[in-house]
């Protein structure tokens, strides 16, 4: 039954796959970076609309300093009946007016264009992964809800309450985002991100009229780059990365202020809980110093826990339905899936097998397209793996 059930929606896919490519092409000629929120109306309206056409109750919600985000859940939806959550993002990396340098190219293998990889392409497989459902009558055991924000790229700081929520009570979540690899690798762990500021303040003085009346703040952070690079452990997974410093008024100047920006990744909560401490706890080792310390992780690790274990089996067993031989990996990078795994079972880069995310070569293999978006219609049809969650209200944000 699952066999067949598999090749109903490919055929449908298959039928449908220009107006697929259409519907990605738009997407991707609407250029929408993170950092230009009245870029995301347009690409929102779109979406909104498409998830409507499929009978969902579809709400945008504007953000303060982003473009906002979507959130639809069928209109049918079954009060108390338990949920599995999609999360997608509709920003990019790349700069207005760079489709002039990088145009939409469609050959015979491959899509290429700014975002179509990361992730248009992701936004195009949910969409069709539920009119194939919808068309085939291919009922979902958990009502599906979906969230798709403009702000992924920049760290999700005004979607991730929202992601929380709903990721609080959903029976499990599927990232859209990209695969790993050739091989289209899922992701079942992500690193945790943490990203800290160290500013230093000493005392100015003339380099060459009383340098010993001055402490260099320069001096100072210099020994604490050195700390921290102490604090790298490849073998566990930990690197310490101090990306950018500054300091200093002039070349003359005994410096009186410097600054450090450190990137941190980590494979679990107990080696950012032990990074964080000991960054946060730095002390002065010059007198006549101080220590200014911000940060800390803004998206925890998603590790390969047992829940998040049980749904890569279900998707491992659909791929062996679908002849495909599925692969998991861990990602270095973050994704809005780092925050849904605390809650819930989560399973990223269920997006399309491509190359390129955030580089001038970033494409989609078309073969891999209906592939990837059969593989994500299973998942929606099948059957829970865990004891249910319900939910009490119409609406699960407001």
């Amino acid at each position: 039954m699952k066999v067949t059930t598999a090749r109903h929606i490919e055929t449908f896919l298959k039928e449908h796959q220009k107006e697929m490519i259409r519907f990605l092409k738009k997407l991707v000629a609407i250029e929408s970076p993170s950092r230009d929120p009245e870029s995301q109306t347009a690409i929102l309206g779109i979406l909104k609309e498409a998830f409507e056409s499929l009978d969902f109750e579809v709400t945008i919600f504007p953000g303060k300093k982003t473009g906002g985000f979507l959130y639809a859940r069928p209109k049918e939806h079954q009060k108390g009946k338990a949920v599995q959550f999609m999360v997608g993002h509709c920003d990019t990396v790349w700069k207005k007016n760079t489709l002039k340098s990088m145009p939409v190219l469609d050959s015979e293998e491959r899509i290429s264009g700014p975002g179509i990889f990361d992730m248009k392409a992701g936004i195009t497989q949910m969409i069709f992964a539920l009119k194939a459902l919808k068309a085939l009558k291919i009922d979902y055991p958990l009502s599906p809800v979906i969230l798709i924000n403009s702000d992924e790229e920049i760290g999700s700081f005004e979607s991730t309450g929202a992601i929380r929520k709903i990721a609080k009570i959903a029976k499990r979540a599927f990232i859209l985002e990209p695969p790993l690899g050739f091989e289209g690798k899922l992701k079942t762990s992500r690193k945790g991100i943490g990203k800290f500021t160290i500013k230093v303040t000493g005392k100015p003085a003339h380099a060459g009229l009383n340098p010993e009346m001055g402490v260099s703040a320069i001096v100072e952070l210099s020994y604490h780059i050195q700390q921290l690079f102490s604090l790298n452990d490849f073998e566990k997974g930990i690197t310490v990365n101090v990306g950018m410093i500054q300091g200093g008024s002039s070349a003359n100047v005994i410096a009186e202020e410097s600054q450090a920006v450190i990137d941190v990744r980590v494979h679990n909560m107990d080696d950012a809980r032990f990074i964080e401490n000991k960054i946060l706890s730095l002390k002065p080792n010059h007198q006549g110093t101080s220590l200014k310390i911000e940060g800390g992780f803004g998206r925890p690790p998603m590790e390969r826990t047992a829940r998040n274990q049980k749904l890569w089996t279900l998707a491992k067993g659909i791929g062996e339905i679908m002849e495909l031989e599925l692969e998991q990996a861990t990602a270095g990078g973050g994704s809005d899936g780092n925050t849904t795994s605390i809650y819930t079972a989560t399973l990223d880069g269920l997006g399309t097998v491509g190359d390129g995310a955030h580089a001038r070569h970033e494409f989609i293999f078309k073969e891999k397209f209906i592939e990837r978006t059969t593989l994500l219609a299973m998942l929606l049809s099948a059957k829970d793996i865990e004891q249910e969650k319900t939910i009490n209200s119409k609406k699960i944000i407001a």
